[in-house]
């Protein structure tokens, strides 16, 4: 997958080990401005595979997640873009990314939780109650600064899937 921004090419690619320290700290400042929840290192290092990232040179400037929950359900968590790179389409890029591995996977519901509910619409997400979710998404709101306060938006997306 490929991002076109100022004559650069940009790529979405999958997360590598050694790319797990800078997507520790970008989460992590969006995290620390009780934008998303934070994420350790041990959790980043355990869930490697399921994030893309996008890098400037060196540095990864954003990042995305497709968790999968079980046979039917996935999530997409820790969406960030770096301050100076948003508005470019980048998290654009790492959405489409996600939800095109959710359809090879043949996970035909994707959720998200954000503060950011506008965003998402765009790609096919509708707002739910977040009581309509499987009790088991919500297996690390107890990490949360807010819980049991959840004040996040619940979001759908329904999939065709099957390989493209």
């Amino acid at each position: 997958m490929k991002i076109e921004e100022s004559g650069k090419l940009k790529l979405v690619e999958k997360a590598s080990i050694g790319d797990v320290p800078q997507m520790h700290k970008l989460i992590n400042y969006f995290a620390d401005n009780g934008e998303m929840l934070a994420r350790s290192l041990s959790e980043l290092y355990e869930n490697v595979r399921d994030y893309f990232i996008v890098r400037e040179g060196e540095q990864v400037i954003a990042c995305a997640a497709l968790h999968v929950n079980w046979s039917d359900l996935a999530e997409i968590r820790s969406v960030a873009v770096a301050e100076e790179s948003q508005g470019k389409g980048i998290g654009d890029r790492l959405i489409r990314a996600c939800l095109k591995d959710a359809k090879k996977l043949g996970i035909p519901t994707v959720f998200c939780l954000t503060y950011k509910p506008g965003f998402f619409q765009k790609f096919g997400f509708i707002q739910v109650d977040k009581m309509e979710l499987p009790q088991k998404v919500w297996n690390e709101c107890y990490r949360c600064a807010k819980f049991p306060n959840c004040d996040e938006v619940a979001l759908v997306c329904r999939l065709e899937t099957g390989k493209e």
